[in-house]
């Protein structure tokens, strides 16, 4: 099953570059091969890497652009990114107790807390097809799939419906993650996904942000939640003492995660 090999798309991405520096193609069935992925599963990396320039799609494949500059910029820029995800999905995933009813967002990060998480007895709210397949693996972890329109790209569900029924429910935590958090608050690219996010909040006990250093300071499009609502922000890097300063006027907890060993892939 391919749930039982599973790997975050984007150190998939990160292997699929290197392997066609290597190699300079790859076909689907190539990647379904290394990875153990369905064809549709490739055909969504390849159409990810083809959106941010990465590589030239082809039939049946994909080959490397000219610029190879670009792709080792990307592919550091990847493995980075991967990484702070990683580190703060663990520490997040430790926070997470026996009996506990979660609520998990639909962004990477809160994806990593997924992947790390025990497979204990808990049960999880969420609107993510992907954080519904990483939980579906692990036993006697309960999962409610929120109902409503599906965003394609990202996997996801919005809409009416599925800020109706998270308000049924109540829950201990909420994982939520940004785009940018600043004095205006936690903000996200897209008002759909930002509404459900905002109805998230509502119905923790305690909402948890997950958010790498390079998020503090930015302003995105919608805003949907202030600094006051936040218990905690799980970070991998202290950020600079006047974001702590403003921080700490709001009450918000600031969690640096440790390094941990994270396997070097050949």
């Amino acid at each position: 099953m391919e749930g039982d090999n599973l790997m975050y798309q984007e150190e998939r991405l990160i292997e699929i570059i290197r392997y066609l520096n290597k190699n300079r193609r790859i076909s689907v069935d190539q990647i379904c091969d290394l990875f153990d992925v369905s064809r549709d599963t490739a055909r969504r990396d390849l159409v990810k890497l083809e959106d941010r320039k990465a590589i030239v799609r082809t039939r049946g494949g994909a080959i490397l652009p000219s610029s190879h500059n670009v792709i080792k910029d990307y592919t550091k820029r990847l493995e980075t990114v991967s990484q702070e995800k990683q580190k703060i999905g663990n520490k997040a995933a430790s926070l997470i107790q026996f009996g506990d009813k979660i609520i998990l967002d639909t962004s990477t990060t809160v994806q990593a807390c997924a992947d790390k998480m025990e497979a204990m007895e808990c049960t999880v709210i969420t609107n993510s097809i992907n954080q519904a397949e990483i939980l579906s693996n692990k036993k006697h972890v309960n999962i409610q799939l929120l109902g409503g329109a599906l965003q394609k790209e990202h996997r996801f569900l919005f809409g009416t419906s599925v800020i109706e029924r998270l308000r049924k429910f109540h829950v201990d935590k909420a994982f939520i993650g940004v785009v940018g958090i600043s004095e205006n608050g936690l903000t996200i690219a897209h008002e759909e996904d930002g509404m459900v996010k905002k109805n998230m909040i509502r119905q923790a006990k305690q909402v948890i942000v997950l958010a790498d250093h390079t998020k503090f300071g930015v302003t995105e499009f919608f805003q949907f939640a202030a600094l006051e609502d936040v218990d905690l922000i799980i970070t991998d890097k202290a950020p600079e003492p006047d974001f702590q300063h403003l921080l700490d006027q709001n009450e918000v907890e600031l969690l640096v995660a440790e390094e941990e060993v994270v396997d070097v892939w050949s």
